[in-house]
């Protein structure tokens, strides 16, 4: 069995610490404010980011202090992507020989436009960095649901171990290589979700949801593709099953955003009355800029960005996309 640290004590942190103390092995769970370490520790429920989810007693430590987490062999980053260069930082003098890392969060960095497993590995250099991404909402893995998702790293091997470590009979876990191309899909389909909830919010049907999933997937592939992913991977889990998921699932807080966003409610309203992290909100914009600067077409990520910036509203976004010049078919 292995030693797990969790950095982050939010849904996705909690359950996937909870999936690791279950299958015996020894998981120390950090939050990052005392008290809610404290209140974790004491009810063994995240009633804030995971209600009605019992957390074990056995093999599972709650802790707000850092230094304790460096007692293990894999340290899992579950805190949103705009946290995780500051964290990286944080935990870089506790490093200890035979460390490796894990990242949930799925983004790019604001500042340079890398992917979170760059932004690790060059925090903390020399470590081996996966990342797990996939269809995987926390109030259903919280709840032991079957779930499939993708461990994506350079060091296969060592990810196998890990795919074995990890899996569990409602968890399976696949392994690829294609790391850079995992995290593309996991950025771009936050997008693509906030323009399915835009449609729903308007009260539009499943036809337009079908049509913006499948054009969404397209700018998937288009902007993957531009930057070194490999193709199947975005027909995988990462990319189809997780943009499936993420669009239609009334747990997707990016759908969500998207929503309200189409009943016409102003973005800042919604992000200040959100306790958890919308990632698509900040993605639109790093994807925005570098789709740009690569001359990449993407209209649904072009519109969403419109509308997050006052420059569009909710109809016009989606009858510009419907009424774009005649085209092939094309997926990428």
């Amino acid at each position: 069995m292995m030693r797990f640290s969790v950095l982050g004590a939010g849904g996705w942190g909690t359950a996937f610490a909870r999936l690791l103390a279950l299958s015996g092995h020894s998981v120390t769970l950090w939050a990052r404010d005392p008290e809610k370490a404290r209140v974790l520790a004491r009810e063994r429920e995240n009633k804030p980011y995971l209600p009605g989810v019992s957390l074990p007693r056995e093999n599972l430590e709650v802790t707000s202090e850092l230094p304790r987490t460096a007692d293990a062999d894999a340290i899992v980053l579950a805190v949103p992507s705009f946290a995780v260069a500051e964290i990286a930082d944080r935990f870089r003098p506790l490093v200890r020989p035979g460390h490796l890392f894990i990242n949930l969060a799925k983004g790019l960095d604001r500042g340079s436009g890398h992917t979170m497993s760059e932004v690790i590995a060059e925090r903390i250099p020399g470590r081996p960095v996966f990342t797990l991404s996939g269809p995987s909402h926390a109030e259903e893995v919280g709840r032991d649901m079957p779930t499939a998702v993708v461990l994506a790293g350079a060091d296969l091997e060592l990810g196998k171990r890990l795919q074995r470590e990890i899996a569990t009979p409602k968890f399976r876990v696949y392994v690829s290589a294609d790391i850079r191309g995992v995290e593309l899909c996991g950025t771009v389909k936050n997008i693509i979700a906030i323009a399915v909830g835009i449609g729903d919010g308007l009260g539009y049907g499943d036809n337009t949801r079908g049509a913006l999933i499948s054009r969404g997937l397209a700018e998937m592939v288009r902007f993957g593709r531009a930057f070194g992913g490999k193709e199947r991977t975005f027909f995988g889990l990462a990319g189809l099953g997780d943009l499936v998921a993420t669009a239609t699932s009334p747990h997707s807080r990016n759908r969500y955003v998207g929503y309200r966003l189409g009943k016409g409610e102003p973005i800042e309203r919604i992000m200040d009355g959100m306790a958890m992290v919308a990632e698509g909100v900040y993605a639109t914009d790093v994807v925005h800029q570098l789709a740009g600067e690569r001359d990449i077409d993407m209209p649904i990520t072009d519109a969403v960005w419109r509308l997050l910036h006052g420059k569009s509203d909710p109809i016009a976004l989606v009858n510009e996309i419907m009424s774009r010049p005649p085209k092939e078919e094309r997926i990428g």
